[in-house]
Order: C-alpha cells, then structure tokens, then sequence
C-alpha cells in the first residue's frame, strides 16, 4: 500500500506451528464455554489473556472482558479493586498489540476501557505508548485514531498536534498516517478560522512543507496524496451555485398549440434566440449546479409564471442512485388548456434566493442569488408551411448522404448556456496566482518519467483553467491541448491505470469541445434532405470517434435533442440523466456491457429514438450494476408484482429484470439493438410487448 511492496512471511517449523494452533484450540474452546456460561473467575480471565496474547483478533475474547469487567465491577467501591481491574485491561492490550500493533480489538478495548472513566486517565503513559508504536510502524492508522482519542480526552489544542505531525514529518517524510492526520486537523481549523488571510498564510506555509517531501522523494506517494488535498483546499469552491438552466436566460421557448402535431416531433425555428418544442404543451425547467445539493424545492425556488401557482411545481432530482441530492434538478410546467387559444407569449422568471435549506453534501449553502428568464411563445402551426409530419420512417445515423455542416448554426446558442453572476470570490487572484506559481514549478521538474509529476501538473492546468473561467480572465480551455498531450503521455507510461487516464481525459476533451463557441458548431450537423421526416431541418451534436470513455460537461448539453455518441468507449451513460430534451440518441459501436449501465436514460421522457447496437449488452455473465440499481435486489421495486405481470412463457423474468425494468421506463417508437449478445434471449418479443409505441425495431417495421 502507498508504494511500499507486501513480504512475504517468514517461514515457521511445522511442528512449533502445529502445537500453537492446537494450543490456541483449546484456549478458544475454554473461552466459548466460559463466554456461554458467564464464568469471569481470575482463572477464566487468566485463560482469555493467553488466548489474547497469542491471537489479538478473537474478537469475541474482548467482548467477554468487557462483560466481565462490568460484572466484576458491579458494586464494588473499593478504589484499589478498581483500580487492579483497569490497569489489567490495559496490560493486556499492550501485550496484544506487542503482538498485532494493528488490532483492531485491542485499540478498541483501551478506547473502551478509558471511555468508562473509572479511573483518571493516565495520558503520560497513553502518550508514551503511541510514541513506541508509531516510531515503530509510522503508518499505524489505529494509532493515529487512538491518538486522535486521547487528544481530544485531554483536551489537546490543533495547533499542539498540529506541531506533532509536523514532527513526525520532519522525520520521514514517507509518514503518510501524518500527511493525513494533519489535513484532517488543517480541516477542522481552516473550518473555524473562515477568514481568507489565514487560509491564504497557512496553506502557503503547506505548499512549502509539502514541496520538500516532493522534491526530496518524488517516488514517494505520501506527500502526493497531500499535495492533492491542499491543491482542492486553494481550488475548491465550497458554496454551490447554480451554473446552468434550461431554459436558456433571455430566450424564447416557442410551444405549438395545434393538436395535429405528435408529442415528439422538433422543428427549427427561424429565429436563433429561439427554441422550438412539440411536447404536449409540457416543458421542463432544468436547473444544474455545480455540486450535489437537496432540498431544492418550490420554498427554495421561485418560478413565476402565468401558468401554474409556484407552489404547484414539484422538483425532483436527477440521479441514477435514488439520492436525494444531485447535480441537476428538473420540474415540468404544463401550459394550462384556457391559455392555448390563439398566439401569446408569456415571460417566466426563475429565481434562486440564498437559501440555507439548499445544501451540499459537506453543510455549505447556496449563497449566492441567481435568477433567469425567458420567454414561452404558444402558436399554432396548423396553417404554417413548416409543420412537420407524423414520425413514421425509420431514423438513420448517416452523415454522408443525410447532413452538412452550418457554419452560422445557433449562433447565439452558446452565450445563452451561462447564467451571468454578480459575485466574485475575494480570493480569486490569490488562488490563480498560487496556481501560476505551481505550474511553473512542476513545468520546471517535469520529469519523463514520472507519472506523478504529468498527473499534478495536469490537475493543475484544469484547475486553472476552471478557475480563470469563473473569474472571465480568459477565454475557455486554454491548456486543454496540454492536458490532452499529457494524459496521452500517461497512459504510455502507466498502462495498469490506463482506463482511468482515459475516464479523465474524456472530460477534459469533451470540455473543450462543448464549452467554445467555435469548436462546439464544428460539431453541430444540419439535416436538410427529407430523408427522415424527424430529422429534417434539425441539428444533431456529433460527439462521436473521440475514444470517449466517460461522459462530461452535461451542463453544457441541456439543450440537445438529437445526440450522437457513437463508435466511442463508453460503458456508462451516467451524465445523460441530465438531459430531459433528448429525443434521438446514438449509443451504437461502444462498450456497453448491460441494460443497468443504461440506468439513466430512463428518466428521460422525451426519448423516442435509441441506438445502442454493436456493444457488448449481456455478453458478461456478471454484471456488477445489478446490485446499484432500482430493482428487486434492492428492495427498491416489487419484484412479485414484475414476474406476476411480465412472465411469459419461455421468459424467465427472474434472470431478465434488468431488461424489463429498463424497457417498462421508456417510450421508445425506434429501437436498434442488433449486434449485442442480449439477442440470444427473447428479447425480441419481450421489447414489442414492453413497448407499445414502439414502431421499429432494428429497421424492420414492427407495427
């Protein structure tokens, strides 16, 4: 662990090992027929102690001197006896961890026995105790927790323990049980002490520490790990905020009224501020922040609209893990049927207040106020040349004969994707200055060889990057080439992490290609030939051959309907979740192993048309999702109610759940599946059941 190689144990004379192991049946077998029994004589304790002595993991030998400590305690008021029974539990956790400094049982049984306060505690003799055993083993992570204990029993100040660890540093610098007890103590005090001159000397004073570890051993993975750790503190921002919305602020969001139009169909408007969507006079507001948070609700976020009371809206969180926090939340507003007489246009304001009820996962709360508007258009396009007809022919992905691209597509789409901001943190040029000054630095030591150096110094361009962004220093991306350049680097010089370097990579690019204007368009292709009557005059976001192996930048992609990302790496889709507009979606030719890796794509209601053929669907008999997912597993779903209602003949629902689960969601009228080793089952018959709308299926006419 922490690069230090395991050794093997040293060889042990059969006959020695032999009698000790019958030795210690016997012991074990006293200890369950005293432990049954309650017998807590001296002699059974003299026996536990002996079984302690020899094996410190029998947990069940603690739990019976805590039994027979309380039992021999019972009414006695003698200090001296009390003070004979203490001392001996605390002598047997010493020969025990003399044993196992790592026991997990007799750390615990002297954090019990002090805990109990029948004597005063002795902290010289506990300190001097984990002086030994950590001088002897630097990386006793018990330890560190029992000296965490004692501090606080003691009443030990940070700052004490603080210069305890800088210490212990001093001494080896490969101490990684320190580096991590002293964030968690720089943690606490930079959580008390909010005020930006002393977070700003004391993390300088730690990017100094640090950098002499690193450059003393950079072999070593301690001081990394705590370089990343103090690297998040500068960068971090702990406040969410929201970052991105659908609609777009000063938009115009045009809905038709006709009822000869289907729910699903899109059409381009001629105006580029404009939006256009056919959806059943229902549209979603979609609200992304960039952190997880709860509790966004309709006394946390005001919409004020001519259609419904705010009090009306419900707001849910977009998660595939069934959590009540996420990064996106979404509520759906219905144009009431008395407002669709005629053409009107109505504005609609969505305001965020600072709002202590709006919290992340680590306490913090949105401070600071957003707010946006747009505009919703009703017209009726019964009498308009542009109204685009029944979906009926089957959708296809060809670029070639089907599309070109438009060099003045959605020209304004781009600036519409931020929410203007009012605030600025204080610390801003110090954290972008600290950040110059690092990559530098590391841009000094690069060494070739060195996957820790191009891993840091990568971090650190994104950081800034970001940073510069909320700060508008600079224009988006900056370093992304570099960053793309070193992760390269990486993967050819550590291929046992390579699918990680790959996950990270896939968000750096796919980043830089929907965060710029310029390169954004290039990736945006217009469908002007008739050759499907739901793709003519529309745009499609071609995100694929990029060897994507992680989705990103979803903030960005709110307001995508038709999307292409196939003939990537993906295995997951998680990201997706996020966006409620999607209609057609291009998934073929990349690794997906399993309908559960597919478990965002069923909150998405507006989905009409997906592609998920040539993957790798069923083709591993283990899929370790199933566990992750809504499903009878989980208790999440009724399992008895699936097979009583989908059981068919020749169809074993009990090992196909994940496939109903999946297919029961959508409403899907085209689906291409073709290619994936699911069809060696009856998924044929079981996906035209599940889906009654659907009208395709790879490209044969079903209905």
């Amino acid at each position: 662990m922490h690069g230090r190689p395991r050794k093997d144990p040293r060889p042990k004379d059969a006959a020695v090992a032999a009698a000790k192991a019958a030795n210690l049946r016997d012991l074990q077998v006293q200890l369950l027929h005293n432990h049954q029994n309650r017998i807590y004589t001296k002699e059974a304790l003299a026996a536990c102690s002996k079984l302690l002595e020899i094996n410190p993991e029998v947990y069940t030998a603690w739990n019976y001197r805590k039994l027979a400590l309380q039992h021999n305690l019972d009414g006695v008021t003698d200090p001296d006896a009390v003070k004979s029974a203490v001392n001996d539990e605390l002598r047997i956790v010493e020969i025990a961890l003399r044993t196992n400094p790592k026991s997990y049982g007799a750390w615990y049984h002297r954090k019990w026995v002090l805990s109990r306060q029948l004597l005063p505690a002795e902290f010289e003799r506990e300190f001097r105790l984990l002086d030994l055993l950590l001088k002897a083993d630097t990386r006793n992570f018990h330890g560190w927790n029992y000296r965490r204990f004692v501090a606080n029993l003691k009443s030990v100040t940070e700052e004490e323990e603080l210069k305890y660890t800088k210490k212990m540093i001093d001494i080896n610098f490969s101490n990684y049980s320190a580096w991590h007890n002293r964030s968690a103590l720089l943690s606490h005090v930079l959580e008390k002490d909010q005020r930006f001159e002393f977070k700003k000397s004391t993390l300088t004073e730690e990017y100094g520490l640090v950098h002499d570890a690193l450059f003393t051993d950079q072999s070593d993975q301690s001081g990394w790990f705590y370089y990343l750790w103090l690297l998040d503190q500068t960068v971090c921002v702990n406040d969410p905020k929201l970052i991105s919305s659908w609609p777009a602020h000063g938009s115009n969001l045009i809905l038709s009224t006709s009822n000869k139009i289907n729910d699903c169909q899109l059409f381009s408007s001629s105006k580029p501020s404009s939006f256009t969507l056919l959806q059943a006079k229902t549209f979603p507001i979609i609200l992304y922040f960039n952190k997880a948070v709860k509790n966004v609700n309709s006394s946390t976020v005001v919409v004020s609209s001519m259609f419904v009371s705010n009090e009306d809206l419900t707001w849910r969180p977009l998660s595939i893990e069934n959590s009540e926090k996420a990064c996106c939340w979404v509520t759906f507003l219905k144009v009431p049927d008395e407002k669709c007489s005629g053409s009107s246009s109505y504005p609609i304001e969505v305001s965020l207040g600072r709002c202590k009820d709006t919290i992340s996962s680590n306490g913090s709360y949105c401070k600071y106020p957003s707010e946006f508007t747009f505009t919703v258009t009703l017209k009726d396009h019964n009498s308009e040349q542009d109204i685009v007809e029944s979906a009926e022919e089957n959708v296809v992905w060809n670029y070639a004969d089907a599309c070109n691209r438009k060099e003045n597509l959605y020209p304004l789409l781009f600036d519409q994707l931020s929410i203007t901001e009012d605030h600025v943190a204080e610390d801003l040029n110090w954290n972008l200055q600290t950040l110059s000054n690092e990559i530098e630095l590391f841009r000094e030591f690069n060494d070739e060889d060195s996957k820790f150096v191009k891993l840091t110094l990568a971090r650190l361009l994104v950081f800034n990057d970001i940073m510069m962004l909320n700060g508008t220093h600079s224009q988006l991306g900056i370093h992304s080439e570099e960053v793309l350049t070193l992760y390269d680097d990486l993967m050819k010089l550590d291929p046992s992490h390579k699918g990680f370097y790959e996950d990270e990579r896939s968000v750096v690019l796919m980043d830089q290609l929907t965060s710029d204007k310029d390169s954004l368009i290039k990736r945006c292709w217009y469908f002007d030939k008739p050759t499907s009557s739901n793709f003519h005059h529309q745009s499609c976001l071609r995100l694929s051959n990029l060897s994507l192996t992680r989705i990103g930048s979803v903030k960005n992609l709110l307001w995508v309907q038709l999307l292409d990302l196939s003939h990537n790496k993906l295995r997951s889709v998680a990201g997706l979740e996020a966006l409620q507009l999607i209609v057609c979606l291009n998934l073929s030719h990349n690794q997906i192993g399993s309908f559960t890796a597919l478990e965002s794509l069923k909150v998405l209601s507006s989905l009409r048309v997906l592609d998920v053929s040539f993957n790798k669907i069923s083709a591993c008999a283990i899929d370790t999702r199933r566990y992750l997912c809504s499903s009878p597993l989980s208790h999440t779903v009724d399992g008895k109610q699936i097979i009583e209602e989908y059981e068919k003949e020749n169809t074993m629902v009990q090992d196909h759940w994940e496939v109903i689960m999946f297919l029961r969601a959508l409403h899907l009228t085209q689906l291409d599946i073709k290619g994936n080793a699911a069809l060696h089952m009856n998924f044929r018959g079981l996906a035209i059941e599940l889906l009654p709308t659907l009208k395709w299926l790879d490209g044969e006419r079903i209905r």
